[in-house]
């Protein structure tokens, strides 16, 4: 059986952090970056990676919609 294994892109200007998908995120794969982007917010980011299935449970909560999440079979 094929591993899937997803990533999660935000758009780092649109992200309020919100920290909703943070949350949601059920494999602790999202967190708030230390950074700020332009409008003085932290920002999601994936910082567990390798631990994304793609689920898309952070896309589907995001207020501002500002995740895109991607999936692949390996």
């Amino acid at each position: 059986m094929a591993k899937i294994i997803g990533a999660v892109v935000v758009d780092e200007e649109k992200c309020k952090g919100c920290n909703v998908c943070v949350n949601e995120c059920i494999h602790d794969v999202l967190a708030l970056h230390k950074e700020v982007n332009s409008y003085g917010y932290h920002y999601s980011y994936m910082k567990n990676s390798d631990k994304c299935i793609g689920c898309a449970n952070c896309g589907l909560v995001c207020p501002d919609t500002c995740i895109t999440i991607y999936r692949a079979k390996v």
